[in-house]
């Protein structure tokens, strides 16, 4: 059977008071919207409709060719908002998940056992409910009590003494025979006090027709978690964070201390690998196996391959080889890519730059823009000279050259194989293989000259003084 999904994320969300659209406000990395996308697409929906108002743009740039797309330009309730999607599934048989934007915990586990349960009982629809211990403003679900199946859903304050105290809660995710849902949408009306059409309307119009209408309860109430503001989006932030957490410890990764600890919800890491406090992973990074991350790491959309260590530096689209250690205080900008075995030390900035195996940079320095090959040597304080004010040229240091102290290399410049540059030195001409450069200017000693330079600026500070007396 054919699997659908209609992502309701046109409304503007006023209670957010943001200037950034309200699916669009990220949990653990990753946009409201991109979650509900990514989770529909893991149960095998062939189609996925995002439903689109404010903001309209901004998620469509944001999602791309990962969806269709749906305009609702007045926002006139969350049944007028599904019937939109009628113009690209109307005509499709099959089951379609209808679902908010701003539900960002569902997930991939409990939306295939509520489509597994609506589909094993030939169900109209099937509604994905939640228990509360106290569900004040939250619809109640109401079940025929011979059948246990879903009889109606009664909102608060319609709800009788009887009803108010069900526990058992609408979450706002539904799954429904397509076919049935876009008959009934044509029967519901905008009756109300609000004057819109509401989807829940759909469950009344299908019980009331004869047909099946179940009820799957989440175990995790977090699941039913509409963020509407700023508090509910923290609160989905930390159930997120924890579950992100849970799951690669379950996978063989040490986390030291998960409650100061923020892995993105598309991060990779290996078994074995360890992660100090204080250390934020996001983006697309991949961590290998037998890594220390951290304490105090900051990694985003990079990747560390197995046994290599960072500890207490910065990394952005940078890349790490095996056994290779970064840090403390280094920071790895886009386009660094470090091989096998490099040690890159304290102070040491490298941005669009590769250092191949062995090589090591070990405080304070800055490599940009740079070809670095084997077993390098690069001393305290040295630095490529990458940028005249208007382009930026390439550094090549070759296999087993060594780079002293405090060396400024002036780009475009080569370092051959073997080759030594002398401490001190500011290097403009290339450097030929097994060659020693030394490019300052020799040492000259006056004899006795800093006594004249003290009696000098005593004689400039007694004479100052006397001016003003």
């Amino acid at each position: 059977m054919k699997r659908f999904a209609i992502v309701l994320a046109a409304g503007q969300g006023k209670r957010m008071k943001s200037k950034l659209y309200k699916v669009l406000h990220p949990v653990c990395g990753k946009p409201m919207v991109g979650h509900v996308l990514d989770t529909v697409k893991k149960v095998q929906c062939e189609r996925s409709i995002v439903v689109v108002g404010h903001g309209a743009e901004a998620v469509k740039s944001y999602l791309g060719t990962k969806a269709e797309y749906v305009l609702q330009a007045q926002q006139l309730g969350t049944g007028h908002a599904v019937k939109q999607a009628g113009t690209l599934l109307g005509q499709e048989e099959g089951t379609t998940i209808v679902i908010c934007g701003d539900t960002p915990l569902v997930t991939e586990e409990t939306l295939q056992a509520m489509l597994e349960l609506h589909e094993r009982q030939g169900a109209a629809a099937t509604v994905l409910t939640a228990s509360m211990d106290r569900p004040q403003g939250y619809g109640r679900i109401i079940r025929d009590s011979v059948k246990g199946s879903v009889a109606r859903i009664v909102e608060q304050k319609d709800c009788s003494p009887e009803e108010d105290a069900v526990k058992e809660i609408n979450t706002g995710t539904y799954c429904f025979d397509n076919a049935k849902l876009f008959a009934a949408l044509e029967k519901v009306t905008n009756s109300n006090a609000q004057q819109e059409y509401y989807l829940t309307d759909v469950i009344g119009i299908l019980v009331g027709e004869g047909e099946v209408v179940e009820g799957y309860m989440t175990e995790d109430f977090a699941e039913s978690i509409g963020v509407n503001d700023r508090l509910a989006l923290s609160e989905a932030e930390g159930y997120m964070r924890e579950r992100i957490n849970r799951k690669h410890m379950l996978n063989g990764v040490t986390i030291i201390d998960p409650s100061s600890t923020y892995i993105g919800a598309d991060v990779v890491i290996g078994a074995d690998t360890v992660i100090y406090p204080g250390s934020h992973i996001s983006g697309a990074t991949v961590i290998g196996e037998d890594c220390v991350i951290g304490p105090a790491a900051e990694i985003e959309d990079s990747r560390i391959e197995d046994g290599a260590k960072v500890k207490q530096s910065v990394l952005c689209q940078a890349e790490v080889g095996k056994e290779t250690t970064v840090g403390p205080f280094a920071y790895l900008r886009p386009g660094a890519k470090l091989g096998e075995h490099v040690k890159v030390g304290d102070f040491v900035e490298i941005k669009n730059a590769t250092l191949d195996d062995g090589s090591k940079v070990s405080h304070l320095s800055y490599i940009g823009d740079a070809k670095v090959g084997k077993n390098v040597n690069i001393g305290c304080g040295a630095i490529t000279v990458n940028y005249d004010g208007y382009n930026k040229s390439i550094t090549e240091i070759e296999d087993d050259a060594f780079i002293g102290s405090n060396v400024n290399l002036i780009a475009p410049v080569k370092v051959g194989k073997g080759a030594y540059v002398v401490a001190g030195s500011t290097i403009t001409q290339s450097v030929p293989d097994n060659d020693v450069a030394i490019a300052r200017n020799r040492q000259e000693n006056k004899p006795g000259y800093a006594e004249k330079l003290r009696a000098r600026a005593k004689a400039k500070k007694q004479k100052e003084q006397e001016s003003f007396s």
